[in-house]
């Protein structure tokens, strides 16, 4: 893919960038190993201050920033400016919590027959992150504030669609004062992050993406004894039983679904309702699907806009035709629109069988897969059974089903009686092939850090065999 801006919206090539020759692309690697070297040695309250600063320079930039990415990968403008206050908060989050988590954890000293016995957090070196598309500043921003608190270096391959915003992730870590070289975006194909992760000034990598792209990199990265942290694909399910509040469960799942055009691997994509209820909350979510407005991103009533890429939208239209060419029933939508653009109107799906593809693969796009299920044992079999377990959505008044959706789905992460979402505060991440690790709060920080153990024995005069006999037991 060339690295270029094209808009989604009317398929028009905006901008197009080159990609990094091999000397350049040295000296990168080069400057970013050199910048560690000093980095590290920085105190967490001067890294706080940049992220502080960092937060400002964002929150300035908020309204065009947000046009950048609405043009290069046609999220509404709505949904943009929404991404770029996130990262602000998040900036803010870990300028004000990541020092706390740098901090020395003690242990029982006693126990181990030292004088002091701690747990020190040290930053691992230069960090390769490898982004999508689809929230081309959070994503890239949820690796980024926890790196550079934690004192890491980081190198950004950013997804080729997207340039401009990844120059201008850059860009704001250096106008925030951050030292020079400390955040680098680098513009290659990916056919160049084999080259970058085996390079022996890269510690570790980190990648959102597909399954593919993770089993690539896991690969490399384990052959290289170098750490990763994986966050792939998603096929959440969302469970209605019939205590659940109808209409308001309809409506979150509508924006559940549709949020970012439908491209988002946290998105609720797999609908298991009761058979109690099932008659009447398809007919509440076929009709606030049905009233999403589809249209020009950059309009502020515009609730849908294009997928990000023509091959996106060619693929949804194959999903679609795969299942209703197996008997599936299209409630609503199930077109593309007949406008310029990667358009394709907000869809439902009923009728869903094991054979359709919807069932058992990931459809990046509006598209939502309907069941009619007999319990909640039967809800949870059928979405256990998906390759996937990132997130996960039961709605339910019941005390006894809430202990039974927590203790039995298999995701990272299960949201009650609301969608999945990401934040600051709580870890992000999945089970099976939607990946490993966690990203947000300090395990994300600490992804990529050496918990080193600290043993401090007592004065020499004072020394016992304790510690030699200790270890002679290993």
């Amino acid at each position: 893919m060339a690295i270029a801006t094209i808009n989604p919206a009317t398929g028009e090539t905006l901008k197009t960038y080159e990609p990094l020759t091999d000397e350049a692309l040295e000296e990168k690697l080069a400057r970013a190993a050199a910048a560690f070297e000093g980095y590290r040695l920085t105190t967490a309250q001067q890294r706080a201050g940049w992220l502080r600063a960092a937060a400002d320079a964002l929150e300035a930039d908020t309204g065009s920033v947000a046009e950048l990415m609405t043009t290069e990968m046609g999220k509404t403008l709505a949904s943009a400016k929404a991404e770029a206050t996130k990262c602000v908060a998040a900036l803010r989050w870990y300028a004000e919590h990541g020092p706390a988590y740098l901090e020395p954890v003690e242990k029982d000293a006693e126990a181990v027959k030292a004088q002091r016995a701690y747990v020190t957090y040290q930053p691992l070196g230069v960090v390769l992150a490898i982004m999508p598309w689809n929230f081309p500043l959070w994503q890239a921003m949820r690796f980024a504030a926890p790196a550079l608190m934690a004192g890491n270096v980081g190198l950004l391959k950013h997804a080729s669609n997207v340039p401009q915003t990844a120059l201008y992730l850059e860009e704001l870590f250096r106008k925030a004062g951050f030292p020079d070289d400390v955040f680098q975006t680098l513009l290659v194909g990916s056919s160049t992050i084999e080259q970058v992760l085996r390079d022996d000034r890269v510690v570790a990598a980190t990648l959102t993406g597909s399954g593919p792209a993770g089993q690539s990199v896991a690969a490399i990265a384990g052959d290289a004894l170098k750490k990763t942290v994986l966050e792939l694909g998603g096929s959440d399910p969302f469970i209605v039983m019939p205590s659940a509040h109808l209409d308001r469960a309809a409506e979150v799942a509508t924006t559940a679904r549709n949020q970012n055009n439908g491209q988002s691997c946290i998105a609720a994509k797999r609908f298991f309702v009761h058979r109690d209820v099932a008659e009447e909350f398809t007919r509440l979510f076929a009709e606030k699907i049905g009233a999403l407005t589809v249209g020009d991103p950059m309009d502020p009533d515009t609730q849908i806009g294009p997928l990000a890429t023509e091959s996106g939208l060619q693929d949804v239209e194959e999903y679609v035709e795969d299942a209703r060419s197996k008997g599936a029933t299209v409630v609503v939508g199930g077109r593309r629109v007949d406008r310029p653009g990667w358009f394709y109107e907000p869809t439902l799906i009923a009728d869903v069988t094991p054979e359709m593809r919807v069932h058992s693969e990931e459809v990046f796009g509006p598209v939502a897969a309907l069941y009619v299920v007999d319990s909640l044992e039967e809800a949870i079999r059928i979405a256990n059974s998906h390759v996937y377990g990132l997130g996960s959505n039961l709605w339910s008044e019941d005390e006894e089903e809430r202990t039974q959706f927590v203790r039995d789905i298999q995701s990272g992460m299960a949201f009650i009686n609301g969608m999945t979402a990401s934040y600051p505060e709580l870890p992000f991440g999945g089970v099976k092939q939607s990946g490993y690790g966690r990203e947000l709060t300090e395990l994300g920080m600490r992804e990529f850090m050496n918990a080193k153990t600290v043993w401090v024995g007592p004065p020499s005069s004072e020394q016992s065999e304790g510690n030699t006999a200790g270890a002679a037991a290993e």
